[in-house]
């Protein structure tokens, strides 16, 4: 998969998008889901163009990969999610459907998440 720069968050990246920002440092960017699967859906990307957390992972520079990092639990916090409990989700590619052509992560909470994975 090869990134696209006219996928919806380079455009939010640009501004030529609005979002619910929560969070936004010098190397990432968050705000809330518009289709949120749980009461609580952040949505954390990193300014950089990369695909997927391969992708991230293989040429994000150090800066990137520790403010990225950072950023996820410093919203959880602030979100008022980590003493109780969250989950990181990041899909990549199409058997994990991922949707966005650029690397992400989601944050759920505020309720009872129930199996990671469906029961087949």
């Amino acid at each position: 998969m090869s990134y696209d720069p006219t996928n919806i968050f380079a455009r939010i990246l640009r501004g030529e998008i609005p979002c619910s920002k929560v969070f936004e440092n010098e190397h990432v960017l968050a705000f809330h889901d518009i289709n949120p699967q749980a009461p609580l859906h952040i949505l954390v990307i990193p300014k950089g163009a990369y695909v997927s957390m391969d992708d991230f992972s293989a040429k994000a520079s150090p800066e990137e990969i520790t403010a990225f990092v950072r950023a996820v639990g410093e919203i959880a916090r602030t979100a008022g999610i980590a003493a109780s409990g969250y989950r990181i989700l990041a899909n990549h590619g199409p058997d994990a459907h991922q949707e966005v052509p650029h690397f992400h992560v989601h944050i759920f909470g505020k309720a009872a998440l129930g199996p990671m994975l469906a029961r087949r």
